[in-house]
């Protein structure tokens, strides 16, 4: 029996490996138009093969290569890329308040709901990473503050979409009397990550779905709840995407035999980078567990280890309390030929 459950994964954009294993390898970085197409579109054409609903293009505008993602290319114009190279696949574009003026993208992603027909949302990304902040000059807000700009983005952005003509102002954001021609053709979807207070209050009064970091199920059914929670006062859902690593052996055993010997190989000075690195969030990245140091986002933590039968457990006890979206890492094989085509990836 199928899990109703949407598929996304990272789009190509960065060219490091994230792992503080010891199998953490470089990235060998594209030199030319041509090699780069021999790198993205592959990887591209097999999601749309796998039969993946989403794909979730990120901004990272800085990385050291070690503990985070080094090169990297352009959220705006991989999105506009993917837009004129795919048929299926929905495509989310992870978007900086404070980077970029919020009236701007409200007409740049009403064209891409017009190239796309409608596969084009938006992840509103608050930012945690203060040294690219301070590289592009853009204001370094407390955490708070950043989410308050967050929200007054994604007030011109519905606005703009929905009323023939907008005026706004605010703390961050002014808009007065914008007309976007043509109008979008689409509602607008807006996707938010975070799991502090603060992006709970955003995600209950304005998105419509949370990426999570991998976690235990209590963990992740803690912060479900705090958000359903925030939503009584406001009448909204807000739907849940949770990122995970699956790692798939014949037995749970020689899956934790594989993580086990990860574990042992982490090299704990990028491990304590990484956390460095990771200070400005609240909420994520706060596990202490060496799970949640093999990759950026946590995936193992999840838990998606072992046995098929054990893996699509696991995932059932997440659907169960309200994921609608697995956001995974493509490597695993066993996962895509055996699990995967469980899922209902429906276009959600």
């Amino acid at each position: 029996m199928s899990l109703a459950m949407s598929t996304c994964t990272w789009a190509p954009t960065t060219f490091a490996n994230s792992r503080v294993d010891s199998t953490n390898l470089p990235v060998e970085v594209p030199d030319n138009v041509t090699a780069l197409e021999s790198w993205v579109m592959p990887f591209v054409e097999r999601m749309e093969r796998l039969g993946l609903s989403h794909l979730l293009v990120t901004q990272r505008w800085w990385g050291s290569g070690e503990e985070m993602e080094g090169s990297s290319l352009d959220v705006l114009a991989m999105t506009a890329y993917f837009a004129a190279r795919t048929e299926h696949l929905h495509l989310i574009s992870a978007i900086h308040p404070g980077f970029f003026e919020a009236t701007a993208i409200s007409k740049w992603g009403a064209t891409m709901d017009w190239l796309t027909d409608g596969r084009w949302s938006i992840n509103v990304t608050s930012g945690w990473n203060e040294k690219e902040f301070h590289m592009y000059g853009i204001d370094w807000l407390e955490h708070d503050v950043r989410y308050q700009r967050s929200r007054e983005f994604i007030e011109v952005l519905r606005g703009a979409w929905t009323q023939p003509s907008f005026s706004y102002d605010g703390r961050f954001y002014h808009a007065d009397g914008l007309v976007l021609e043509p109008r979008p053709s689409n509602p607008l979807t807006v996707y938010q990550g975070g799991q502090s207070n603060a992006a709970i209050e955003m995600a209950a009064h304005h998105s419509d779905w949370m990426f999570l970091n991998g976690g235990s199920p209590h963990r992740i059914g803690d912060i479900i709840e705090r958000v359903r929670g925030a939503c009584e006062s406001t009448g909204r859902r807000v739907r849940f995407a949770l990122y995970a690593i699956p790692l798939v052996r014949t037995t749970d055993k020689e899956a934790w035999n594989e993580i086990d010997a990860r574990i042992a190989s982490i090299d704990r000075e990028l491990a304590a980078k990484r956390r460095s690195a990771t200070a400005g969030a609240q909420g994520m990245w706060a596990s202490t567990e060496d799970l949640s140091l093999l990759d950026t986002n946590e995936g193992y933590a999840a838990r998606l280890i072992g046995s098929p039968d054990t893996v699509y457990e696991r995932l059932t006890e997440f659907h169960q309390m309200g994921i609608e979206m697995l956001h995974f890492d493509t490597h695993d094989r066993l996962f895509n030929e055996v699990i995967l085509p469980e899922l209902g990836t429906g276009h959600s």
